[in-house]
């Protein structure tokens, strides 16, 4: 029996928001979760003597993470709402100016994702009591702007609260959004910071706890009609599942929908993982970093479902995959605007209530045997390439990239959860890397952000306790955001950090390399004395560095000592990290190449004859791009 809270409450702005959050719940399906499990923060003027006091004077009631890095925050609190599938999200504070400013990276990474993160900057006075204030952009034209304006195109909800009582409907509205299968991401709340410490007399049914049904929306009948149509006429169809089937926690349906239908199942990056590497249907990852296997059965598919999925242009590879002469498209998704990409028929629900009904309606056996045959004979054949990316021929040589996943390969366990975004890492991860568990698998690529892995890791490891998370890092991507590593140490939190030193971008090396940018400016070189970047390698130590942050640093040099290191790691309670520089794919073998093209335009004319070669490349290609009608 609920009971109704009556009469007022006497409590600052800051306060009360503090209070009302500690008090919200999400649900689905009967899992029930406090949806603002912690609040992370950097104190500064414009948020120290509101937020920052009301999380003091309810600390009893609301857990604080101390953040080192507004962005970075963000990623943790990013990281623990993916790994509890949406149900449950942290709540961010900073101070005005570059604090607020900060946010803007990590709030686009999450709403790209579809990923619930509060926003709490602080904001100038609303009052304006001495105008301009400490870090405040004045602008001319608009007195109401504010550094804050920068997060309302990142952000699903935003508001300002210029007044007390407006902060009523403001936080139920945050709530509503954060926990909309199909509207959620980043919600911004600025707060003024007088408009924080103001006083007033709060309902106290604010303050009541209440539960958000996180709902599963069911397909439209002629929508389901329309795509069990077309699927039960397909001869060669074909599933592409993305984040959006984690997202509902539709695995287990789909494992079963696909295990009795027989269609194989291809994956994107954040769709990687809900069928386990060993699932009979599971053909691995699509796109340009996709499988030989993946990208056949897409390049001959004559029906496509695709389900949660956004369909970028890695995943389509630029719109030239999918080459049977009518391709049929059916989007399973629970956001419309997704469900209508590729000119597909849309299906939009929620992924597990979608591939419950049309497994229903379409029933077991539904592909030829040849078909099963085919992709299975293919899929063996791909796991010989990962086994030859793998093989450790010399235990005592420095290993390559590959190889560092080989060993790692041999060590987890369906407990262990892999955190990556950005570099060379999520090609190889996509097309090599064998899943285990649905949630092993954790690589940001909607948005691809270096310096995601380390403080998402430390977001994980706050969600899912007692299991070993490891943060995969090239040199590049470590630079750009060590920072949380003082945060892991200072909660003391296991975190497994391997960097891989390459001494520069690789990714974006090749990349450059292949378009006729010769690889300028993605080496780590000492300047030439010709003003180039042609010396020898930066004399970089990034062990040292992360050990100055207050972690136990191993320096394996060759593969039997990774084996050893990362063993060690494996097994160790305080934050470890393994230091390895990584040899080459030039001198060594190195993954299977890409299977699939992305389009990255190049020079239309040049002087330099890379470049020329490389526009003649891009122009064969770029004729197999179609506009799906």
């Amino acid at each position: 029996m609920s009971v109704r809270l009556t009469g007022t409450v006497r409590l600052t702005v800051a306060q009360a928001l503090v209070r009302f959050l500690a008090a919200q719940y999400a649900e689905r399906d009967g899992d029930r979760h406090r949806l603002i499990a912690a609040t992370w923060g950097v104190f500064g003027h414009g948020n120290v003597a509101g937020i920052g006091q009301a999380l003091v004077e309810h600390a009893d009631a609301m857990p604080f993470h101390q953040g080192r890095n507004e962005q970075a925050m963000v990623h943790a609190a990013v990281g623990h709402a993916r790994q509890t599938g949406r149900l449950s999200a942290h709540a961010v504070t900073t101070s005005i100016g570059p604090g607020a400013t900060n946010l803007v990276t990590g709030a686009a990474l999450a709403t790209v994702n579809h990923l619930p993160v509060l926003l709490l900057p602080g904001d100038t006075f609303a009052t304006r009591p001495a105008d301009p204030v400490l870090q405040q952009l004045q602008v001319p034209y608009a007195g109401d702007v504010s550094v804050n304006d920068c997060l309302r195109p990142v952000s699903r909800y935003f508001d300002r609260i210029v007044r007390p009582e407006a902060l009523i409907p403001a936080a139920l509205e945050a709530m509503r959004v954060l926990t909309d299968p199909a509207a959620t991401g980043a919600v911004t709340l600025a707060l003024p910071q007088d408009v924080q410490a103001e006083a007033y007399d709060w309902p106290a049914a604010f303050f009541a706890d209440r539960t958000w049904r996180i709902r599963r929306s069911s397909p439209d009948e002629h929508e389901l009609a329309a795509a069990v149509e077309a699927l039960g006429g397909a001869a060669r169809p074909l599933i592409v599942a993305g984040g959006g089937v984690r997202h509902s926690g539709a695995e287990e349906a789909l494992a079963e929908f696909a295990a009795l239908t027989g269609i194989p199942v291809a994956c994107t990056q954040a769709g990687k993982g809900v069928l386990p590497h060993d699932h009979p249907q599971d053909v691995g990852a699509v796109g340009h970093t996709g499988t030989a296997v993946a990208d056949h059965l897409a390049r001959t598919a004559d029906v496509v479902l695709g389900i949660g999925t956004r369909w970028t242009d890695f995943t389509t590879a630029s719109g030239t995959l999918f080459g049977h002469p009518a391709p049929r498209v059916v989007n399973l998704n629970v956001v419309a605007f997704d469900a209508h990409k590729l000119a597909a028929l849309p299906l939009v629900a929620d992924a597990r209530e979608g591939i419950e009904r049309l497994h229903a309606l379409l029933g077991p056996h539904h592909v030829a045997a040849h078909y099963v045959h085919e992709y299975t004979e293919e899929k063996l054949r791909w796991e010989a390439r990962v086994d030859a990316a793998y093989a450790v021929p010399d235990e005592t040589a420095r290993p390559t990239q590959t190889q560092v996943l080989g060993v790692l390969d041999t060590l987890v366990d369906p407990t262990d959860i892999l955190i990556n975004a950005a570099g060379s890492l999520p090609g190889d991860l996509h097309r090599l890397w064998r899943t285990r568990s649905r949630d092993q698998y954790h690589v940001e690529y909607g948005y691809s952000c270096m310096g995601y892995e380390i403080p998402a890791a430390i977001g994980v490891l706050l969600a899912a306790p007692g299991r070993p998370v490891w943060a995969l890092v090239g040199d590049g991507t470590y630079l750009m955001n060590p920072t949380e590593i003082v945060t892991a140490v200072q909660e003391r939190l296991p975190l497994k950090l391997v960097i891989l030193q390459n001494h520069g971008y690789a990714s974006i090396g090749g990349l450059s390399e292949a378009v006729g940018a010769e690889r300028y400016g993605t080496d780590y070189r000492l300047r030439a004395d010709d003003g180039g970047f042609t010396g020898p390698p930066l004399p970089l130590d990034l062990g040292a560095n992360a050990a100055s942050l207050g972690m136990r640093v191993l320096r394996p040099r060759t593969i039997r000592d990774l084996r050893e290191a990362l063993a060690d790691a494996r097994a160790a309670t305080d934050p470890t990290c393994v230091y390895i520089e990584t040899e080459t794919a030039d001198s060594v073998s190195g993954p299977p190449p890409a299977q699939a093209w992305w389009d990255v335009p190049v020079a239309e004319i040049s002087t330099r004859p890379s470049a020329v070669k490389a526009r003649e490349e891009y122009d064969r290609h770029v004729t197999a791009r179609r506009r799906h009608l």
